[in-house]
């Protein structure tokens, strides 16, 4: 395949609305020595892309004419001087996080995060240091594998990280949004009881035949923090996989364990709490664990167990949209009517 000699991609002309993005064009450069060439097939949204447009990213500067989004799936068009562990045609996604290769990270890593510290993937065509390449399944299509580098790698980090799910372990996944989804997923694969919260029984319904073994409607059961200790018997759950932050923080200390772990994911609630966090948590040692996506290490763990488990981490998928009607996807993100994932098909043709 020829290389391109242009890239049509999206811009964020000013911070404050996800409105202000506009299509611009540009020539592709070969990849520089380590680098590789990679046509964007699939983009995935997440709320970051959302708050990030819209001017409440809390997190780091953000570039001027910021190209957006995180997370893609492509296939490599060209190396660069050096690349050894990769070859033209394979199908790849990038690491959300393109430094971030192993272990912890650090104020330096963290300015390489797509869509936010550093220009995204809402192109045609992009460059890719080799190093932050992860290969996907081969039964998925680029439009699934889009989906996998911040909300599946979020939920495998806060379910695998210091200290792993195990089967029979309780886990509370609250809402149904992309992260929560593959939280539940990947908690299943993984042999753990799930708890999943949502204000919609149509949402709920969908949990449910994915697998969730308990639903709450905490529009219909607002102490749903007393329902979860029911159905643990009083103990509480293992892990939970907070994305509501200040208004659902409170209930996910009471619904815990003591000595369990509530993974820190997002702040979707609009509600606010002045309970006492700080006295509740101590009270139970519990493990507040605040999540930044994950590495490249973990990328390629969390592939093998997709692998290993095809039926059950098949990604959920609500809606997909056109590269010309990323205004439109980026608005039904905002209405919060979707159940899994939302993306923008890049490419004119997929190859699956």
């Amino acid at each position: 395949m020829a290389s391109p000699k242009t890239t049509r991609y999206y811009e964020l002309a000013k911070i404050g609305s996800y409105r202000n993005l506009e299509v611009k064009e540009k020539l592709v450069n070969p990849p520089k020595a380590h680098g590789v060439l990679v046509k964007v097939h699939a983009v995935s949204l997440q709320y970051r892309d959302l708050i990030v447009a819209n001017g409440f990213y809390p997190a780091g500067t953000i570039p001027d004419k910021l190209v957006p989004c995180s997370d893609m799936a492509g296939e490599i068009l060209a190396l660069g001087e050096g690349v050894t562990n990769w070859k033209v045609g394979d199908r790849v996604c990038a690491n959300f996080v393109l430094d971030h290769v192993y272990g912890d990270t650090n104020l330096a890593i963290q300015q390489t995060s797509m869509g936010g510290q550093a220009h995204g993937v809402l192109t045609q065509y992009r460059t890719f240091p080799a190093h932050s390449l992860v290969k996907f399944p081969e039964f998925f299509s680029y439009e699934e594998a889009s989906t996998l580098p911040a909300a599946a790698l979020t939920a495998y980090n806060s379910l695998h990280g210091p200290t792993r799910v195990r089967a029979g372990d309780y886990v509370l996944v609250l809402g149904t949004g992309g992260v929560s989804i593959f939280g539940l997923q990947l908690a299943l694969a993984s042999g753990a009881i799930v708890i999943v919260t949502s204000s919609s029984d149509e949402k709920l319904k969908i949990a449910s035949r994915l697998g969730a073994q308990h639903i709450i409607n905490y529009n219909k059961v607002p102490d749903w923090d007393q329902e979860v200790l029911r159905i643990t018997n009083g103990v509480g759950v293992d892990h939970v996989l907070e994305v509501g932050g200040q208004g659902t923080l409170t209930r996910s200390i009471n619904a815990v364990r003591m000595a369990g772990y509530i993974h820190i994911i997002g702040f979707v609630s609009k509600e606010s709490s002045d309970i006492n966090i700080v006295g509740r948590t101590i009270r139970k040692g519990i493990i507040l664990r605040g999540i930044q996506i994950g590495s490249v290490s973990q990328f390629r763990d969390m592939v093998r167990l997709i692998i290993a488990n095809p039926e059950k981490t098949r990604p959920v998928i609500d809606k997909t949209f056109s590269f010309d009607n990323v205004l439109d996807a980026f608005a039904y993100l905002e209405s919060q009517k979707h159940v899994g994932k939302i993306v923008i098909k890049v490419a004119q043709q997929s190859l699956n």
